[in-house]
């Protein structure tokens, strides 16, 4: 499986619309075929940081996600909102399996 944490940090003020941008890329991405998890985190310490957790079944399923008209409405929302660039840790998923 293939897994990457992106950490994404956003500007004071923009919470509020960043979760309702990211809300949609979620529903979409859910529906992707490979993907098995898409999940979005706020950090409780850290005001601002947001940790969104993305595991598909292969980097092929991964690179699909980055060519979707969801992903690219989604990156092009809240490209203005990040405080810093969004920072991607790519994974290898071991457990669950498939």
């Amino acid at each position: 499986m293939h897994v990457t944490l992106v950490h994404v940090w956003v500007k004071a003020g923009r919470e509020e619309a960043f979760i309702e941008a990211t809300r949609r890329n979620h529903l979409a991405s859910v529906k992707e075929p490979g993907n098995r998890r898409f999940d979005v985190l706020e950090d409780p310490a850290e005001h601002g940081h947001f940790l969104l957790y993305e595991a598909y079944a292969s980097a092929l399923d991964a690179a699909a996600h980055k060519e979707t008209g969801h992903y690219l409405a989604w990156r092009e929302t809240v490209a203005d909102m990040m405080a810093r660039p969004r920072q991607a840790v790519p994974l290898r998923g071991l457990f669950p399996g498939d």
